[in-house]
């Protein structure tokens, strides 16, 4: 009884929490795309399943939302895992695409469900975010190396029986989590917070289609087009981890930036890493240069975004619409995700991986312009990474 009262709230139960579920989600959809091409699917396919699967998740996460606003969080969360861990099982004996497009949307679609409370339960800690945050991090690199090594000695099915296991090990953290403060929201008198559709939630809702849309059809396609030009998947699986263990300083520091540089700053700085991305991959086609800048680039970019978004959220609405908010941001996410992963597959079926993304290059340029020319409240009075 008395270890299981120091497990409650410590840092051991967010460790495991985070390492876990990153660590799954990194063997759910880290290669799905060279899983379902090697099975004989097309990217048109490809495209649809992901896609099928951001509907999944535009449909169950207010259900998802209403469920933690009525019972306990933990409980809700912990029984939406443990399906997921079941629909991971399932997948393996999948072999119609229609098949595998309902199980795997159902899966990422509840698993997607959880990632805002996931994130709030470590903003709301005693412990410090980013020594929690830094293990979504370390599980995510070790879960798509254990991928790639798993399915070229193995068998690619063997993922999803290692992902359903990781989620169970997950819902032993959450159990042992606990809240121990509370965020504060002081109410700015220049900006109009008391309703959730204002202006700067619009405007920020446009930046999160445009972020989301780009940055997730990259993340389906990215392990492919290193495929495509000659490098094993193996050697693939270890690029994404190279790519994941970038993000770490800017996890682990992130109270020494995220306090102190504005909203719209930051913004800019996220879509400029699109930039270079993105123009990267379309106008050099050099794997090695294009590994390099997919390391130091493509998993900053989004963590810092993720990180960011707790902040821009309570800068822009009251306290009391929050967790509307985040939903909402989150419904926006996959909404944008559904329409990018269907233009992206007619592209890549038509043309080529340099065209794909040349057109992700100018929508990186049109969220510059738009985060260039906002008015987004600095957020400076939310001090979230102390």
């Amino acid at each position: 009884m008395d270890k299981l009262m120091k497990y409650k709230g410590s840092y051991l139960s967010y460790l495991v929490m985070y390492l876990f579920y990153f660590l799954s989600l990194a063997l759910l959809s880290g290669l799905i795309s060279v899983y379902l091409m090697d099975k004989g699917y097309n990217a048109s396919q490809v495209s649809f399943v992901v896609s099928s699967s951001f509907i999944a998740s535009v449909i169950l996460q207010p259900w998802i939302g209403r469920l933690n606003d009525y019972y306990h969080i933990k409980w809700v969360n912990g029984l939406i895992l443990a399906c997921t861990a079941v629909l991971g099982i399932a997948f393996i004996f999948a072999d119609n695409i229609y098949i595998i497009t309902i199980i795997y949307s159902l899966a990422l679609g509840l698993f997607n469900g959880t990632k805002p409370v996931i994130e709030r339960m470590a903003t709301l800690s005693r412990h410090q975010y980013g020594r929690i945050r830094i293990w979504g991090t370390i599980g995510y690199a070790l879960g798509s190396q254990i991928s790639g090594i798993v399915y070229r000695y193995i068998c690619p099915e063997a993922m999803y029986i290692l992902f359903s296991v990781s989620l169970f090990i997950c819902i032993v953290g959450i159990i042992g989590t606990r809240n121990e403060r509370t965020l504060d929201n002081e109410m700015n008198n220049k900006q109009d917070k008391s309703k959730l559709w204002n202006k700067n939630f619009i405007i920020y809702l446009i930046i999160v289609c445009l972020f989301y849309g780009i940055t997730n059809l990259n993340t389906t396609y990215l392990p492919a087009m290193f495929q495509s030009q000659g490098i094993s998947v193996d050697k693939v699986s270890t690029i994404v981890l190279l790519i994941t263990l970038s993000e770490l300083p800017f996890i682990y520091y992130a109270r020494y930036y995220m306090n102190r540089i504005s909203n719209r700053h930051m913004l800019i700085f996220i879509f400029l890493l699109l930039f270079i991305q993105f123009g990267t991959y379309s106008f050099i086609p050099l794997s090695c240069i294009q590994v390099i800048v997919a390391i130091g680039t493509k998993a900053v970019s989004t963590v810092i975004f993720i990180m960011l978004n707790m902040k821009v959220v309570m800068s822009i609405v009251g306290p009391h619409l929050q967790m509307t908010a985040l939903a909402t941001v989150s419904t926006f996410n996959s909404l944008a995700s559904i329409i990018a992963q269907q233009i992206g597959g007619v592209i890549l079926d038509r043309s080529s991986y340099e065209f794909l993304y040349f057109i992700l290059f100018m929508g990186a340029i049109l969220g510059l312009f738009i985060c260039f020319f906002s008015h987004l409240p600095s957020g400076d009075e939310h001090q979230l990474f102390n």
